[in-house]
């Protein structure tokens, strides 16, 4: 009988975070847990650094200095939800090209993801929709 769950492993976070892994992703789903992976930690790096910007400069308001955990819930729900979608989206493409990806390529794939939400929200782009 057919098996329909694959049988390999996925790399561990650590092994995907350190580049440990010099093997090509040839799969979809290896391709789009490793770009996940950098597109979700890039982000959170990036909104917990604005928190604690946020918190120190606000820390002596009265609901002020509670920006900074909105930003931090921001930082792991932008990821979660359009981060997602995004990965599959680049994973399936490279797939059905049948090119290979390189986890260095996840890894400019994750955090160019994350550069380009940065920069929208930089440029208020959005709000003059």
């Amino acid at each position: 009988m057919p098996s329909f769950v694959d049988d390999d492993e996925l790399d561990t976070i650590a092994d995907v975070m350190g580049l440990r892994s010099q093997a090509r992703l040839d799969n979809f789903r290896e391709m789009w847990y490793h770009i996940f992976l950098w597109a979700l930690f890039s982000s959170i790096f990036i909104h917990t650094c604005a928190a604690v910007v946020a918190f120190v400069t606000l820390r002596k308001h009265k609901f002020g200095r509670f920006f900074s955990i909105l930003i931090l819930v921001m930082g792991f729900l932008s990821p979660a939800l359009s981060g997602i979608i995004s990965s599959a989206v680049i994973a399936f493409v490279h797939r059905a090209s049948s090119l290979p990806m390189s986890p260095i390529y996840a890894m400019v794939w994750g955090v160019g993801q994350t550069l380009v939400s940065a920069c929208l929200g930089f440029t208020r782009i959005l709000a003059t929709l």
